[in-house]
């Protein structure tokens, strides 16, 4: 565990091991100098510490750099989310967390886990404060109804076109889940050209732009098979990356850019809609031939402003007030990702790298205020 740690964080690392289930499970929190932790809860059959202590740093970063005050971490269950065990493992994490939830931490939705999940979450502990993510019905958020990760990420990418003074309004989106399919909801909306999107079982492209519509119906009746019945030109998964593009929204999984395949993508801006799609190598390559990323924590920031809303008022009587929260992320994430590429150009660096002086100058600053840095 040692070598997760730097001056930054984290603070604590908790491991947990339930054998009857199966479940193992980690708590990072990273860095709570600006608020109390807070990240996402995801459920994969292969997921490491390591993975979940990086995300825990995203998250204190991302925090920071949208100027909300919570402080960065992040949890994860080590499961296969589509084992009718389920229940039994989150039930099992909850308990062996109670020292730390919801005191320390709230549990959030991420990857492998939904709405009726975090209410379970919340029965175990029978305290309704102990996730956000909850059903509309038990006065949570609807985060996939709503769609907002993928309308901040939309949010961006236009922002970010206005500023590169982009003409081509041509789009290639990776995945077509939570996040992708939201954004090419928000993007058809705001008149942009989806050419491409693709899921896990593949990819379909049609250079004069696929009928958004459609695509969003074959998702609910097919799932990810959608891109079996769409209109279009079938392609394997990865091969939209390479296709000839204005804007290239990677949406699904992390390291999908990396050094021995950024050369060939062959869009003019990059917008992070997944959690560290790109790499520094691919980043540096990108930025050689003038192609501008967005980095992640600035593009898809859309999913913490809501659960800032959530946060606030997850022990409300009256419920989250739902209506502020589009509004806020089209207004936050406009201004951010204007913010980072002015920042970016002024200081002669990449996005990505100014984002992270702006995150690290204001968690360093309240680091200070609490008398947490060593004595100089």
């Amino acid at each position: 565990m040692f070598e997760l740690m730097d001056e930054w964080g984290p603070e604590k690392v908790v491991t947990v091991n339930h054998q009857r289930s199966g479940m193992q499970g980690v708590l990072v929190i990273d860095n709570t100098a600006r608020g109390p932790g807070k990240g996402g809860t995801r459920m994969r059959a292969d997921l490491t510490v390591q993975e979940v202590a990086r995300l825990a740093r995203v998250m204190t970063w991302k925090w920071a750099a949208v100027d909300l005050y919570q402080g960065g971490a992040k949890a994860g269950i080590r499961f296969d989310p589509a084992s009718p065990r389920k229940e039994e493992a989150l039930r099992a994490f909850a308990r062996m967390l109670r020292n730390e939830v919801p005191s320390e931490y709230v549990f959030g939705l991420d990857m492998g886990l939904a709405e009726q999940d975090a209410a379970i979450l919340c029965d175990e502990l029978g305290d309704r404060g102990a996730a956000t993510g909850t059903p509309a019905a038990l006065g949570g958020v609807a985060y996939d109804a709503l769609g907002v990760t993928g309308h901040g990420v939309a949010e961006a990418v236009d922002a970010a076109t206005t500023h590169c003074e982009l003409d081509d309004r041509r789009v290639v989106i990776q995945g077509f889940g939570a996040v992708g399919h939201a954004t090419a909801r928000r993007l058809d909306e705001l008149g942009y050209r989806v050419v491409a999107v693709s899921t896990a079982a593949g990819a379909v492209h049609a250079p004069d732009g696929l009928d958004v519509a459609e695509l969003l119906a074959l998702r609910e009746e097919h799932g990810d098979a959608l891109v079996d019945h769409a209109s279009g030109t079938r392609l394997e998964a990865g091969q939209e990356l390479m296709l000839e593009t204005g804007v290239l929204v990677p949406a699904a999984q992390q390291g999908v850019l990396h050094a021995g395949n950024a050369d060939d993508v062959r869009a003019r801006l990059v917008v992070e809609g997944a959690n560290l799609p790109t790499d520094e190598a691919a980043r540096q390559q990108l930025a050689a031939r003038g192609v501008t990323v967005v980095p992640d924590f600035i593009a898809n920031a859309g999913g913490i402003i809501a659960a800032a809303f959530g946060m606030r008022d997850r022990y409300s009587p009256f419920g989250v007030e739902v209506e502020q929260i589009i509004p806020t992320v089209t207004e936050r994430m406009r201004a951010n990702t204007r913010t980072v590429l002015e920042t970016a150009e002024r200081s002669d660096t990449l996005p990505h790298a100014a984002a992270g002086a702006l995150a690290r100058e204001r968690v360093r600053e309240a680091m200070r205020l609490r008398g947490q840095l060593p004595p100089t």
